[in-house]
């Protein structure tokens, strides 16, 4: 019977040493990236995730001057109409880090005129 349970302890073992490796190998993987590039989370924001791969768990920086920008995460239809939906997360301090969920993936800047201004991406993440 000793046996059996020295089994059992080894199998534990080897699963949950199977997650702690999934666990890293999954953040390893991830990419991050900055908004924008060198100009940072600004106006005309539609065409930059063009050409580029994004995965689910990717990081997205959001570097901005938190006086006048911010970002908020929205729906489809918060993107589409530039209205922030109730309950939306809204980041403010100027340099947000936000990890893309699977599927698309909606941010916009509230402040008056600047979704309208093209300060707004969509992002689909595999």
């Amino acid at each position: 019977m000793a046996q059996g349970s020295g089994s059992a302890s080894q199998a534990k073992f080897w699963v949950a040493l199977l997650f702690c490796f999934l666990v890293f190998w999954e953040n390893v993987d991830a990419a991050t990236y900055t908004v924008g590039g060198s100009n940072g989370w600004t106006f005309n924001m539609a065409t930059w995730p063009r050409g580029k791969r994004f995965r689910a768990g990717d990081t997205l920086l959001f570097e901005y001057d938190a006086t006048i920008h911010n970002v908020v995460a929205v729906n489809r239809g918060g993107y589409r109409s530039c209205i922030t939906p109730a309950g939306a997360k809204v980041y403010k301090s100027g340099k947000d880090e936000v990890k893309l969920g699977q599927g698309m993936n909606y941010f916009i800047c509230n402040i008056a005129g600047h979704c309208e201004s093209g300060m707004k991406i969509a992002i689909n993440a595999v």
